[in-house]
């Protein structure tokens, strides 16, 4: 039987890249994107999509509900978000800081809850949320994403700790600036490899989560940019 991963951000950049390295290694795929370009990868890959937001509790829903009645089984999830709000520390509106919480940790939590009875009645799954190198090394240029991608490390680890020895894993994948995104050079020179990330490199990093290549690993936060963070 055929594995199934399903990728939240899946239309475009790292999440699309992660799609067509999961199909090349077998998967079947079930997407979700604000925009048709999750429709139309799905076409291309032979998956199937649906058009939601990250944000939108009734989406995530409904994007696991139409997994489950189509393939049956969901081996893999892939959560990659967009970049939440940002601006000077203490002149970051209290609405915004929700809107970051509601866009970074509460879809990680949210679809947890969602597939880990289903994956815990299979043996076992795998789950991969794509955070930032800043969850570790916090920036001022990004301050809400800081705050709450560091706050998914801390869940990630939680979540670990209970599901392990259900063979259910949780890890975090900690990119750095990624050609996906229109950066310029001044970000490629940050990192000692001195360029950017390309996606496909950020999604075989995904992938080898998503697998069992990495079938010991779990409550880890995998840094992936370039040598731009420092640590031991």
């Amino acid at each position: 039987m055929k594995k199934t991963c399903v990728i939240v951000g899946g239309g475009r950049g790292m999440g699309a890249a992660t799609a067509r390295e999961m199909a090349q290694r077998g998967y079947k795929l079930a997407l979700m994107s604000p925009s048709e370009s999750c429709e139309q990868l799905a076409e291309e890959l032979g998956g199937i999509a649906y058009r939601g937001s990250a944000e939108n509790h009734d989406d995530r829903e409904a994007l696991i509900e139409k997994t489950i009645a189509h393939y049956d089984r969901i081996d893999s999830l892939l959560i990659h978000v967009g970049g939440p709000p940002k601006g000077d520390l203490l002149d970051i509106a209290d609405d915004d800081w929700d809107k970051a919480n509601q866009m970074v940790l509460k879809p990680v939590i949210t679809l947890a809850k969602l597939v880990t009875p289903l994956m815990a009645k299979q043996g076992g799954g795998s789950i991969v949320n794509i955070t930032t190198f800043s969850s570790l090394e916090p920036s001022l240029t990004f301050p809400t994403s800081s705050v709450y991608r560091a706050s998914v490390s801390a869940f990630t680890k939680l979540y670990s700790d209970r599901y392990a020895a259900e063979n259910i894993r949780m890890n975090c994948l900690l990119p750095g600036f990624t050609d996906s995104l229109d950066l310029p050079q001044k970000f490629a020179d940050m990192a000692p490899m001195k360029r950017l990330a390309k996606a496909e490199e950020q999604a075989k990093a995904a992938a080898f989560l998503l697998t069992d290549d990495s079938s010991f690993i779990t409550g880890q936060s995998l840094r992936s940019d370039g040598g731009l963070t420092r640590g031991l």
